[in-house]
């Protein structure tokens, strides 16, 4: 009975030993891996080249004063629109000490000069009513005292320019004192509060700017382009413009200008750029948004295409794996035309109906309307066999 047992169990280990071995060695057979397929189809070839920049207005002026101070009063805040000649704030002088010295000097001589004149005159009307003088010797203090007054009064509206910038003549908008728009448009910046220092804009500075006021209805897209893809672009050239803070909105722009020289960004030579950004109704566009243009470069419609990722090289030439019978493919060569980096026109080599081997390094085949494809079924999906 010891015996059987034995054998049963020896049996049993066998069993197992061997079921463990074919079971390993089954699993490392490889399996045969499927082959997917799709064919080239027809559809349009965009080249296209991106610029990065902003959104900025056309035109942008900075608003200075036209005297130096301390910022009285701010008439204006960020939103507001103004036109030219309207109130931005009012300027408070500060008095330089010498001049404020001899502009006060100035009408105390003034003033002495006056009255001595005033005593002639009246001393000498007594004289020509009794008759001892004539009438021209009269008329010569009587211009004298006239001099006199007016010399007075412009040595006390000096003094009130000195202190306060301006006049009794001249007061209200017009006055030195009173910063005003030189522009119609919004203000988009007020870099300044009041009680700030200003200073007006001279040889040695450029002045404080009070405010900052741009015509909002006409903005532009100002961008750089790599120096490899300049030489490709002309003025008049469409644009696409995506705005990242709006989202799932496009904006058609005209290319209008092209640097003439570049400038060294990164690393990398970039040519600046402007385009004009057609507007559209109920969508405000604010300055300094983040955006990205698309231009075409080249464009080709309705033409047979395949991914690119189906085209492989070998000697220089480029060929694609073309299904001659179920699991059988050749290598056949094509010439390649227009690439959009994902899809490019295939000359010749194969045609509509061939249907074409995805290599392993290719990625997903091509669905329609995702990557390599077009919505609508501009490439075919993925055949297993």
């Amino acid at each position: 009975m010891k015996r059987v047992l034995s054998v049963f169990l020896i049996l049993v280990f066998v069993v197992l030993v061997g079921g463990t071995f074919v079971f390993l060695w089954s699993n490392t057979r490889k399996k045969p891996a499927a082959v997917q397929t799709e064919k080239a189809q027809i559809t349009d070839i965009t080249k296209k080249t991106v610029a990065t920049g902003a959104i900025v207005p056309r035109q942008e002026v900075e608003i200075k004063p036209k005297v130096t101070g301390v910022l009285d009063e701010l008439y204006v805040e960020p939103g507001k629109v103004v036109k030219t000649g309207d109130p931005i704030g009012k300027v408070a002088i500060i008095a330089d000490a010498v001049n404020l010295n001899r502009a006060e000097a100035d009408v105390r001589q003034a003033q002495i000069a006056y009255n001595n004149a005033k005593l002639e005159l009246d001393r000498n009307q007594k004289l020509f009513a009794q008759g001892i003088i004539s009438e021209a010797e009269l008329q010569k203090f009587k211009t004298e005292f006239d001099l006199q007054r007016q010399t007075l009064g412009s040595a006390q509206s000096n003094l009130q320019l000195v202190k306060e910038g301006a006049t009794k003549a001249v007061s209200g908008k017009n006055s030195n004192i009173v910063v005003e728009s030189t522009v119609d448009g919004m203000v988009i910046d007020v870099p300044v509060k009041k009680g700030f220092s200003v200073i007006q804009a001279n040889n040695f500075n450029p002045g404080t700017t009070v405010a900052v006021v741009a015509d909002m209805t006409d903005m532009i897209f100002d961008g750089q382009v790599d120096e490899s893809d300049v030489g490709k672009i002309t003025v008049g050239n469409k644009l696409e413009i995506k705005i990242g803070a709006i989202d799932e909105q496009t904006f058609d722009g005209t290319l209008e200008y092209i640097a003439p020289k570049g400038k060294e960004i990164d690393g990398a030579i970039q040519f600046e750029i402007k385009a004009k950004i057609v507007p559209k109704q109920g969508v405000f566009i604010r300055a300094g948004y983040s955006a990205n243009a698309d231009i075409v470069l080249e464009a080709k419609k309705q033409v047979l295409a395949i991914r690119e990722a189906l085209v492989e090289t070998e000697d220089g030439k480029t060929f694609v794996e073309v299904e001659t019978s179920p699991k059988q493919f050749e290598k056949r060569e094509v010439q390649l035309g227009l690439s959009d980096g994902i899809n490019v026109e295939v000359k010749s080599g194969v045609t509509a109906d061939d249907v074409l081997k995805i290599p392993d390094n290719a990625g997903p085949a091509a669905m329609p309307g995702g990557p390599g494809g077009r919505k609508g079924g501009a490439f075919a999906g993925p055949r297993r066999r």
